[in-house]
């Protein structure tokens, strides 16, 4: 079929305030597949961590990993006969990679054995789409949504998040990954690029790294 989606499972990844769970609701409505938004706001622990991160880092992630993976299993393992794929505002690994610039040495050493523990318990992304967008403009996003909890997030934490982001991408060789420069995309008033990000999810992906540029 002309309009398929070549894949099972997508997930979206992208910076704190990049987008993801607006583009995923978007696409999940207009293609009508599944969706499996990231249950974030409860964990109890997160409100703490952004006051106090050497003390609430661990059972921050350590919450977020357990929350993911149960999440994950008890939807990516059930399937829905009404719809043709699986779209996620999140991964597994984005909890490896959050817990790599967030935990002490020992705490990371600890906190990948139970990664690895659970990874293997779930279903691999097909193909995983990042939204990339400078720091001001993920910044701005996250003035404009205005979490209480979220407001004092400094730019070299969102640095450092997607400085994991890429470095994880670069080192990439078994799953495709497609980066797309959201810059200038308004994916939400401009219908044209909504489309073109649809256009893209309908292409096959050799594992690796790529990326999307969109120039209208």
């Amino acid at each position: 079929m002309k309009n398929k989606i070549p894949y099972n499972y997508i997930c979206i990844e992208g910076n704190i305030g990049a987008g993801k769970t607006t583009l995923a609701s978007m696409l999940s409505k207009d293609l009508a597949c599944r969706l499996i938004l990231e249950e974030f706001a409860e964990n109890p622990f997160l409100e703490y961590f952004y006051k106090d991160p050497g003390r609430y880092a661990l059972p921050t992630e350590l919450f977020f990993l357990a929350e993911r993976h149960k999440q994950l299993q008890a939807t990516i393992l059930n399937e829905d006969l009404f719809s043709d794929f699986s779209l996620a505002d999140y991964s597994l690994v984005k909890s490896l990679l959050f817990a790599s610039h967030n935990l002490a040495e020992t705490e990371f050493a600890l906190f990948q054995r139970i990664y690895q523990s659970m990874n293997h318990s779930i279903p691999k992304p097909d193909l995983i789409l990042y939204l990339h967008r400078p720091v001001d403009k993920v910044k701005k996003h996250i003035f404009d949504r205005a979490r209480p909890y979220e407001m004092k997030i400094e730019d070299n934490y969102l640095e450092r998040v997607q400085n994991s982001y890429f470095d994880f991408f670069k080192s990439q060789t078994v799953l495709p990954v497609l980066v797309l420069d959201a810059e200038h995309i308004d994916f939400i008033g401009n219908k044209l690029h909504f489309e073109e990000i649809k256009k893209a999810l309908r292409q096959k992906y050799q594992p690796g790294l790529h990326h999307l540029r969109i120039l209208f």
